[in-house]
């Protein structure tokens, strides 16, 4: 997914938001099921996420700065981290509501109708996560609408099985369970949005491909080392040292370098790629490949 889509995805997600919610919502208004209640307020955390991912958007969208020399994309793990933030604050609030309903259960009503429109309801975020899952500013909102998706078909189980034995109290126990899960989630997207913001590598078949490229140069006689990725949002960041023989001209190391750069702009499409080219035989040039050169 582009830059120039991500706005409309994000529409998308909240278009699929509200009408989530406005379905799940009369399908507790008919049947008084607090788990289809559960089930309306963590789609209620995808509309302001949703919103937020918007404002993320725009602001990761723009171009270096002065102040912001390498740009603005690591913005977008506000965007995860404040989801993660929302959803645990939603979880508590079911779990409350649910051990309400636990010490005084009320007697469900209409549950077919309302369990036919939470079907509805599901099949419209299913339907969103799949539109949603390329874009990593979104990836949180899609991964939390899977979740939806499959928490949503345990309501729905559910409450069937409890309106047809009459366990009421397994009403709450489901809303209890769905809160559990949203707060799995939610400290998963809090440590992924951390790992973000702490510089964390590309992933690791991506780092595979990188290091098979740069291997596939001994043969021309040229090593590397000092190989650092990391991923900022939509962005990846790769920098290392070419060492070449010293007899080489800067026309042939900067062919070399262009053709390199040309390879890892196919393997990580949206990237930046930092190079040093050195001498082979400088001893000085084995004295780079940590953070802080050896003086």
């Amino acid at each position: 997914m582009t830059e120039r889509t991500l706005p409309r995805a994000a529409w998308i997600a909240v278009a699929a938001a509200v009408l989530t919610i406005l379905l799940k919502g009369i399908g507790y208004w008919v049947t008084g099921s607090v788990a289809i209640l559960s089930d309306a307020l963590e789609s209620l955390v995808n509309l302001i996420t949703s919103l937020i991912a918007l404002v993320v958007l725009t602001i990761a969208a723009r171009p270096a700065d002065e102040e912001h020399a390498y740009g603005h994309s690591k913005a977008e793990y506000f965007a995860s981290g404040f989801e993660g933030a929302l959803i645990l604050i939603a979880a508590l609030s079911i779990g409350v509501a649910s051990l309400m309903r636990l010490i005084e259960p009320v007697p469900l009503q209409e549950v077919r109708g309302g369990l036919i429109v939470t079907v509805g309801a599901t099949a419209v975020n299913l339907l969103a996560a799949r539109l949603l899952l390329s874009a990593i500013a979104l990836e949180s909102g899609a991964r939390h609408l899977l979740t939806d998706v499959w928490t949503s078909a345990g309501v729905v189980v559910g409450v069937a099985i409890a309106a047809t034995t009459g366990a009421l109290w397994l009403d709450p126990l489901i809303a209890i369970l769905v809160a559990a899960n949203i707060i799995r989630t939610g400290f998963g997207l809090v440590r992924r949005s951390m790992l973000g913001l702490l510089d964390t590598a590309l992933p690791e078949e991506t780092r595979h491909q990188i290091i098979t490229l740069l291997e596939g140069q001994r043969a021309r006689g040229a090593h590397y080392h000092a190989l650092r990725t990391r991923q900022a949002g939509m962005w990846g960041f790769i920098s290392f040292h070419i060492l070449v023989p010293g007899e080489w001209t800067v026309q042939q190391g900067h062919d070399l370098l262009e053709e390199i750069e040309e390879k890892l702009g196919e393997i990580v499409p949206n990237s930046t790629v930092f190079t040093h080219l050195e001498p082979i035989e400088d001893p000085l040039s084995f004295q780079d490949t940590g953070l802080k050169r050896k003086r």
